[in-house]
């Protein structure tokens, strides 16, 4: 498999070639994990290019970079100026944008008193991220690995040495023949999947748990709003991993997933088994906003 690109990366303000994009092997963000990004969508809408809630993803790449204890050398508007501008350049109607920061190799050791900050922008084509058919629904497990304590790291972090854990649920649910792991809070609530949140859906009530030891997602919170218009509430609560088994709908939320149906969970189906009625609903509602096709929230798209 060949992993997609595109032809220029921003990187401190300058374009160069996507295969010249390189960092020192003593980067000590490679070493620590002590960065922060984001993933973003731009989409191909009927006004044009448009990137996804644009303001609040690059807000929270600050937000992040704050929690960790260092600044990014731009400011806002100029972040936002520089991927509107990398994905002009690029001459992409549709991608995926991921702005990362993250500390150079002016020094040796755990301290980040000494070094850089670096501010790298890339975007590339990317599809779907968990299948293809949105309404057949996905197969998850319960993960063996435990969403962080908040008193463990920085939960309200979008760190690059957090998603460790991820990648560790991520590579179990693969070996295992699911296509994706969800992570129980270190209380064992159902906490999210290795990179979205989740929603259950029993007797026509939604619930997600709250946004404690999980991130808080922007597509969640786009969720919760769509879903706020249709009168259907969302209760935010706490809820064992049984609550899973005898759901009638469950749906994972997120920048690379949007609104993904799960079909079953370890080995036992969900009342619909596949994405179900008020999945649909929001699902439908999601991407007529993203085209720009709802006009209480016009301000969710940057279009380019």
């Amino acid at each position: 498999m060949t992993a997609p690109k595109s032809d220029f990366i921003w990187m401190d303000g300058k374009f160069v070639r996507w295969d010249e994009a390189n960092v020192h092997v003593m980067t000590h963000t490679l070493h620590y994990g002590a960065g922060v990004f984001e993933g973003i969508r731009c989409y191909k809408t009927s006004k044009g290019p448009a990137v996804w809630r644009h303001r609040e993803h690059i807000k929270r790449l600050f937000g992040s970079a704050h929690i960790l204890g260092y600044e990014i050398p731009f400011s806002q508007e100029e972040v936002l100026e520089a991927v509107r501008e990398t994905i002009r350049k690029n001459k992409l109607d549709a991608c995926y944008i991921r702005p990362i920061a993250f500390l150079g190799d002016e020094a040796r050791g755990l301290s980040t008193k000494a070094l850089s900050v670096h501010l790298s922008i890339a975007v590339w084509p990317w599809g779907k991220y968990l299948g293809d058919d949105a309404t057949k629904g996905i197969r998850v497990m319960v993960s063996s690995y435990t969403r962080h304590h908040p008193n463990v790291t920085m939960t309200k972090a979008k760190a690059t040495g957090i998603y460790i854990n991820s990648v560790l649920a991520k590579q179990e649910a693969l070996r295992n023949g699911y296509d994706e792991a969800v992570l129980l809070d270190p209380f064992g609530n159902v906490g999210e999947g290795s990179g979205e949140n989740i929603f259950t859906v029993r007797d026509g009530k939604l619930k997600t748990p709250p946004a404690v030891s999980v991130l808080e997602g922007i597509t969640r919170d786009t969720i919760m709003r769509l879903a706020a218009d249709m009168n259907l509430p969302v209760q935010e609560m706490y809820f064992p991993r049984d609550e899973l088994y005898i759901a009638d709908e469950i749906f994972l939320t997120g920048t690379a997933a949007e609104v993904t149906a799960v079909r079953e969970v370890d080995n036992r189906k969900t009342t619909s088994n596949r994405m179900g009625p008020i999945t649909k609903k929001l699902h439908d509602a999601f991407f007529e906003t993203v085209d720009g096709k709802n006009p209480k929230y016009p301000g969710w798209l940057d279009i380019l």
